[in-house]
């Protein structure tokens, strides 16, 4: 052989094969289901990869409800998945979409005793749970599905609930039977349960007086860790606001409470039960959520000057009353929590009164105000007016949104004057705001 020849080098390898785990991790991460399996085939690291745990801490599971092969196949894959990476959730969400029969709700409970069985046995790392918006009184539900899927969920409860930090139940719809047995879970051979952040928004069924129920009272007073709490005004009581000061005084930060037309909020709450409360949390802030509870004399029962709210939100939809002023609402309630809010959405359907001026003026009174959402009759300089106060430093607003309803179809003289207002205010808006202004045919 020649001296100067060179043996012939075998092919390069590909760059994929000395890719650092760390990025062969990442390219893994944006993969689905179908083509990590596919990629576990290439060789031997790119299938120990496959098992890496940061892949499946994070995981939605999403049942369909429709009633065919493609969808039949998700809850087989759903158990697949538990059952290959179950070991490695910290975080999992179940959504179980529109279901419209019995056959369809005892597949998901077959599938989520299952699920849950494997998870209780494998797992002992899960942080957060969440199940939402099963509507579990509606007819689709028969009483032995709904029976045996409460049973599995509180049976994986009592397993999991040392170490579950986060429980999201919204839009269950339970009794309240059924959902402090689910909820007493969590404290199952203890005294006390460890989650900290709890969502029972819509938990139990509407027209419920659930604030009247000892039963819910001795639940809600085995929970000591709560840092967030979101649940109904039907569920407020002076007895809940003294558990929750004895038990979260040291952890408590967030109360977000929903008040639906529909859900009982005639019950008195005496201003010193939210005072102590306040005054043992000091860092709370509370937010309310109004669903067509509009009327001032509603209003003012509940919204209590000793609560420090931070967020307010008042919808009335597509519901109109003339007997509905929000007048005395925005010029002698909301001004009292001036001092504390930060957060005002709004959405109105005041086509008998105009508030442009009672708007303007509550904006102006809330120094800390930094997130403005109205949607109602207004007059298109109403975001003139705003946008003059703030570009003078008479408030301090991050976000502004407005939706100006009229009773025309065509919105070209309002689209045209508001298209020269942000011309105006350009520099300010650009510098300043997240600023989403139209105008909107209200028919």
């Amino acid at each position: 052989m020649d001296e100067d020849s060179q043996p012939i080098q075998p092919q390069d390898q590909s760059c994929w094969a000395s890719l650092p785990d760390v990025c062969l991790r990442r390219v893994f991460w944006w993969l689905g289901d179908r083509d990590r399996s596919r990629a576990a085939l290439v060789c031997r690291k790119w299938n120990q990869m496959m098992f890496s745990a940061d892949l499946w801490r994070y995981r939605t599971i999403t049942f369909s409800a429709r009633p065919s092969r493609v969808h039949a196949s998700e809850f087989e894959s759903a158990l697949w998945y538990v059952k290959k990476f179950g070991r490695y959730l910290e975080h999992l969400e179940i959504k179980f979409l529109n279901p419209y029969n019995a056959v369809l709700t005892k597949k998901f409970q077959v599938t989520m005793r299952g699920l849950l069985s494997c998870l209780g046995k494998s797992n002992n790392r899960l942080k957060s749970l969440s199940v939402q918006h099963l509507e579990l009184d509606r007819l689709v539900w028969r009483n032995s599905i709904r029976s045996s899927f409460i049973k599995s969920l509180s049976f994986f409860l009592k397993k999991v609930g040392k170490h579950l930090d986060h429980l999201n139940l919204k839009g269950a719809r339970l009794t309240v039977e059924q959902g402090c047995v689910v909820l007493n879970s969590l404290s199952y051979l203890r005294s006390e349960s460890m989650v900290s952040q709890l969502n029972i928004e819509d938990y139990f069924s509407h027209h419920l007086a659930v604030y009247s129920s000892a039963q819910f009272n001795r639940t809600m007073a085995t929970f000591h860790s709560l840092v967030s709490l979101t649940l109904n005004y039907n569920c407020i009581s002076d007895e809940l606001l003294e558990n929750l000061c004895e038990n979260n005084a040291g952890t408590l930060r967030t109360m977000n409470i929903k008040c639906h037309i529909h859900d009982p909020h005639g019950q008195v709450i005496w201003g010193m039960s939210w005072a102590k409360l306040a005054r043992h949390t000091t860092n709370l802030k509370v937010n309310f959520f109004f669903e067509r509870v509009m009327k001032y004399e509603r209003l003012v029962r509940i919204l209590l000057q000793e609560i420090p709210v931070r967020s307010l939100s008042l919808r009335s939809c597509y519901f109109s009353d003339p007997d509905w002023s929000m007048k005395p609402t925005l010029t002698d309630l909301l001004p009292t929590f001036r001092h504390t809010l930060q957060k005002l959405t709004f959405e109105f359907n005041n086509n008998h009164e105009s508030l442009d001026e009672e708007l303007h003026l509550l904006v102006l009174s809330c120094r800390k105000l930094f997130y403005f959402k109205i949607w109602a009759f207004l007059d298109v300089k109403f975001v003139e007016r705003i946008l003059k106060s703030q570009e003078e430093g008479q408030c301090s607003l991050r976000t502004l949104k407005v939706r100006i309803y009229t009773n025309r179809y065509e919105t070209n003289d309002e689209d045209r004057t508001l298209r020269e207002i942000h011309r105006k205010y350009r520099k300010l808006i650009d510098a300043e705001l997240n600023y989403f202004v139209i105008a909107y045919p209200m028919m």
